[in-house]
């Protein structure tokens, strides 16, 4: 059941907002000892929320297709009276006075807030592999990492465990655990969504949106929260659309696929699954447009300099305290602290110049279609996975093909593709501020039959 059709049954009176909530929350409590997605669970709350809703909708009070339905939030997302821990031992027991941008709009929607979800600690990084909360398990194959650093959110969605999950991306954050656990994932465009009271890793490349069982799950949850927000001044005043309209006819629209670097050192069953997904869109009548993008590979290293930089520069405060970071993490901060303010400056320049250079794609095409991520979820404490014969880190090889896109803003979503093995994710990328483009594409993805 998907957010859509949940919503129909509370209103046609088969199903209550109090019933829904109690089976997330039994749910939660099966699979929470053998997948921890979660850090907080927040019962109380999510039954007093639930009836709540159930309260309003039999008054005729309607706050749209998310009221009363069960969900999650990452825990970066500042919740008053809640803890927010960053998956971190130095805010273990951060409980804010004031909630988040987010929060705020999904508790004005009535949507029910089920808990904080496990992560990568500070957000930074794919494994999900807490040291000091313990590892996040795919539902897939628990042995297997989720993806991060919103693994928690992506195990909470792919399980069953709630409709939908908010996540944050700087590097692949949301796309990435999309892909892995087998659900989908919408990184929306830079400014889209507010970023007030979130705690962030990075100054310019984070961005939030959720991860949902469809793409028009997703487009109902960016209903909710997409608008300007003078908070945050990062947000950005082009005007909003109604984003759950999702799928139709592919006849005649242009999918970009790019012939260099996102087709490069694929695992055999990505490759083959991504094949298979552009041979269906063509089937369908796609026009398929072959092209070679700038480098990528270029731009990756652009944002790493970028990311280094400005996650060390807001860890500064806490870096004397090194015994309460994780290897892996602090290890990335002490990177950070050794790049130059020229390097900073520089990547950040050359930002612009790609942005401008990249953004002549669109001249050809309506969207593009690349592969999530070049494999599949690796096992848990696994540092590199041999592709193509040769070893690479686990870390850079998933967040190869959708970095690129945080730099440059650009809205993204990752839906599953069909896979007789683990989960396989299409990335499919729009213009700026074309959500609307890139979530038509995804429900027109889903709706077409495998070959």
């Amino acid at each position: 059941m998907n957010i859509e059709q949940a919503a129909a049954k509370l209103r046609a009176r088969e199903i209550s907002a109090v019933e829904l909530a109690r089976e997330s929350l039994r749910i939660i409590g099966e699979l929470q000892p053998k997948l921890n997605a979660f850090i907080t669970v927040t019962s109380e709350l999510a039954l007093e929320q639930a009836k709540r809703a159930d309260e309003e909708l039999a008054r005729g009070v309607d706050r749209g297709p998310l009221h009363g339905i069960p969900y999650a939030l990452k825990d970066v997302f500042s919740t008053r009276g809640i803890r927010t821990t960053l998956g971190s031992k130095i805010f273990a027991d951060h409980v804010p006075e004031s909630d988040c941008a987010v929060y705020e709009k999904l508790t004005a929607a009535g949507a029910v807030l089920m808990g904080k979800t496990g992560m990568q600690e500070f957000a930074y990084g794919i494994t999900c592999n807490n040291p000091h909360f313990g590892p996040i398990r795919n539902p897939h194959d628990p042995e297997r990492i989720p993806g991060g650093s919103s693994g928690g959110s992506g195990v909470a969605v792919a399980a069953g465990m709630v409709f939908f999950a908010m996540g944050s991306d700087t590097g692949g954050s949301i796309r990435n655990p999309a892909a892995y656990c087998g659900c989908v994932g919408l990184k929306p465009t830079s400014g889209r969504v507010s970023r007030f009271g979130v705690l962030p890793l990075d100054f310019s490349l984070d961005h939030m949106g959720p991860l949902t069982r469809t793409a028009r799950d997703a487009g109902l949850v960016l209903n909710a929260l997409a608008g300007h927000d003078e908070r945050d001044d990062t947000s950005s005043r082009q005007p909003v659309a109604d984003y759950a309209g999702s799928g139709g006819s592919l006849a005649g629209r242009r999918i970009g696929i790019p012939e260099n670097f996102f087709q490069d050192r694929l695992s055999p069953e990505v490759a083959a699954a991504f094949q298979a997904a552009v041979a269906r869109a063509e089937s369908a009548g796609a026009k398929l447009v072959r092209f070679r993008t700038p480098d990528p590979a270029e731009i990756n290293l652009v944002s790493r300099v970028i990311l280094m930089s400005e996650a060390s520069a807001l860890m500064e405060p806490y870096l004397h305290r090194r015994d309460d970071f994780g290897a892996d993490v602090l290890a990335l901060f002490d990177q950070g602290r050794l790049l130059s303010a020229t390097d900073y400056v520089n990547a950040q320049r050359l930002r612009r110049v790609m942005q401008k250079e990249w953004s002549k794609v669109w001249d050809s095409v309506d969207c593009l279609f690349t592969p999530t991520a070049p494999i599949v979820a690796p096992r848990i404490g696994e540092s590199h996975v041999e592709i193509a014969g040769a070893p690479e880190d686990v870390r850079l090889a998933s967040t190869r093909f959708v970095r690129a896109f945080n730099v440059l803003g650009w809205p993204a979503i990752s839906i599953p593709l069909p896979s007789a093995g683990l989960p396989i994710g299409l990335q499919i990328v729009g213009a700026p501020f074309a959500e609307t483009e890139v979530l038509w594409f995804g429900g027109a993805m889903e709706a077409l039959p495998s070959l």
